[in-house]
């Protein structure tokens, strides 16, 4: 499994603007991409303006195949608005679960 995890800082005037772009990306991900097993949006307890995606794909492809969705492009042109700073992605190898299916 190939799993994708980024931290997310927002400018809080962006809030719902960030979040309808989120949900439609982690929605359309999980609903229209096969290879996408998992797309959580966790904001952190901490900070109301920090969140994470937490993205598990069958495998590097199927991320690659959710890189010229659509929904990625809908995602990438909101975040440019809606993002206080760069984002920090880790791309990851699952370990446990080894398996999602």
């Amino acid at each position: 499994m190939y799993a994708v995890v980024v931290q997310l800082k927002i400018k809080p005037e962006m809030r719902e603007k960030f979040l309808a772009a989120a949900m439609d990306d982690s929605t359309c991900s999980v609903r229209d991409e096969p290879g996408c097993l998992r797309f959580d949006v966790l904001l952190d307890n901490s900070d109301p303006n920090k969140f994470f995606f937490y993205e598990i794909y069958r495998d590097e492809n199927a991320f690659k195949a959710h890189q010229a969705s659509a929904h990625f492009w809908r995602w990438r042109a909101a975040a440019e608005e809606v993002l206080a700073e760069p984002v920090n992605a880790s791309r990851c190898t699952t370990v446990f679960p080894r398996d999602y299916t």
